[in-house]
């Protein structure tokens, strides 16, 4: 899928070349390794003979990119990528084409929409046509032989302060383990392992309270954008000036998963399940088991006052309606949260969850409160599920 026609550039760069037969286009008239089809001086020309040439390598921009990425937090990057090739006053990117995986992916979309090069992963052969790569939110592990195709190798975008962190999920781990300070890092990536080479440059960012995922990864986009043009500004400097990760204070951010959203009623305080709700509700709902069956948590509200009086009693797990504010509330470890909504086969509101299914149970006798009032946290249902004990059928509770 890589063209043979090589990038002719002006004599100030040191090239020498070797063969015969070809033409000099114009600049316009070339994009990386390829003809372009839109002047007419030159489409209509037969290149039959691969032009071979031998260059110095670059000791300042404007280079040339090929860019790595797959969703919205590496668009962002790509974004400022393709403005620095229209920035006549302090051009830091002379041309460049993007690397993504075979989906209708939002890099994918911008690049055709700016009418970049595409290239599908693993379809890559840069054959030295490039001076640097870079990476950002890509999540697939690149090859020693194709970062040394690469004169100043592979950079990389990473939304955290390294080596807080490493890993494919970064943003999510910082709000869920309620950090307050996170940053992001510009580092040349190392083949094998993920995160591990030497930082760049690196910048710091308050976490605002209560912020999600998604709002803290868009802030981190921004920044990381950024930073990566201000290291490519004087990149040779920032290579030979770069540092080793500490070996202290390594963690590690996994991919997000289904088993993640199971709340622990037991063990979990507000502050936790906030956290977890801001890391990963927007794409996994919070879930408990009811009744056997599962149930997911929607419209989180935080934490809730709840009078002694209405909280006497109450375990974990216990459940409670508060009509003026259309909230079922739960008991956690310490404290009261609430949710407006859930799914229990289909949508439902705080309300309808209260008039379809409790209410039966809250004009009946207490003991009955207890028992049926009540999500189970994961752990708790599998023991009872060893032990042979069940509840009846949530469908039994309808009036």
């Amino acid at each position: 899928m890589w063209n043979n026609v090589n990038y002719v550039r002006p004599k100030a760069f040191g090239i020498v070349f070797v063969g015969i037969n070809f033409c000099v286009p114009k600049r316009s008239c070339f994009g990386l390794g390829r003809v372009s089809r839109n002047n007419s001086n030159c489409s209509n020309r037969a290149y039959t003979t691969q032009n071979y040439f031998r260059e110095e390598v670059r000791k300042e921009p404007p280079w040339r990119v090929l860019f790595f990425g797959t969703d919205e937090f590496a668009v962002q990057s790509l974004r400022s990528l393709t403005a620095s090739r229209h920035d006549c006053s302090d051009k830091i990117v002379e041309s460049l084409e993007v690397v993504t995986l075979g989906k209708d992916l939002p890099v994918r979309r911008f690049a055709n929409d700016n009418k970049l090069v595409v290239h599908d992963w693993p379809q890559v052969s840069p054959h030295g046509r490039f001076d640097v790569g870079v990476v950002v939110s890509f999540g697939c592990l690149l090859r020693e032989s194709l970062i040394r195709q690469f004169p100043y190798g592979i950079l990389n975008v990473h939304p955290s302060l390294l080596p807080r962190w490493r890993g494919p999920a970064p943003v999510f781990h910082t709000v869920l383990h309620g950090d307050t300070t996170t940053g992001v890092t510009i580092m040349q990536i190392r083949p094998k392992r993920f995160d591990v080479g030497p930082i760049l440059n690196q910048e710091i960012y308050q976490v605002p309270e209560q912020s999600t995922a998604d709002q803290l990864g868009a802030n981190l986009s921004a920044m990381g954008a950024r930073l990566l043009i201000d290291t490519l500004k004087n990149l040779p400097e920032r290579i030979a000036n770069g540092r080793e990760q500490s070996k202290e204070g390594v963690t590690m951010a996994p991919k997000i998963s289904t088993d993640m959203s199971w709340v622990v009623w037991e063990e979990q305080t507000c502050d936790h399940i906030s956290c977890l709700f801001r890391a990963i509700g927007s794409r996994i709902p919070l879930r408990t088991f009811w009744m056997g069956d599962v149930i997911k948590l929607l419209d989180f509200v935080g934490k809730v006052n709840v009078s002694e009086s209405e909280g006497k009693d109450a375990v974990p797990g216990s459940i409670r309606y508060q009509k003026e504010s259309n909230t079922v509330l739960v008991r956690c470890k310490d404290g009261w949260v609430g949710f407006r909504a859930l799914l229990l086969r289909k949508r439902l509101s705080a309300a309808d969850f209260y008039n379809g299914y409790l209410h039966p149970y809250f004009v009946k006798t207490s003991t009955l409160q207890h028992q049926h009032c009540l999500f189970q946290s994961k752990s708790t249902q599998a023991e009872e599920h060893a032990t042979g004990r069940s509840l009846p059928h949530q469908n039994k509770l309808k009036n």
